[in-house]
């Protein structure tokens, strides 16, 4: 993620989920920390979110930039 564009689009994404609380996305270390209900979602639905949303998951938590170029607003 490259600028406040890319966070708030994975923000998004996340809380757009079924039993997603609070959502904390950091622009600095490129993570993002999700609170959810875990009978109402899985860290699969999380994966599938942020994917969808243009960018890549590396562990439980990290947030990474897109394979694509540039970022959300360029």
């Amino acid at each position: 993620m490259s600028c406040g564009g890319c966070a708030s689009k994975v923000t998004q994404a996340l809380k757009a989920i079924t039993g997603v609380g609070d959502v904390n996305v950091s622009l600095t270390s490129g993570e993002a920390t999700v609170q959810y209900d875990e009978r109402r979602t899985s860290p699969d639905k999380l994966t599938v979110a942020v994917k969808g949303a243009g960018y890549g998951v590396d562990g439980a938590d990290t947030v990474q930039k897109s394979q694509r170029k540039g970022c959300c607003c360029g």
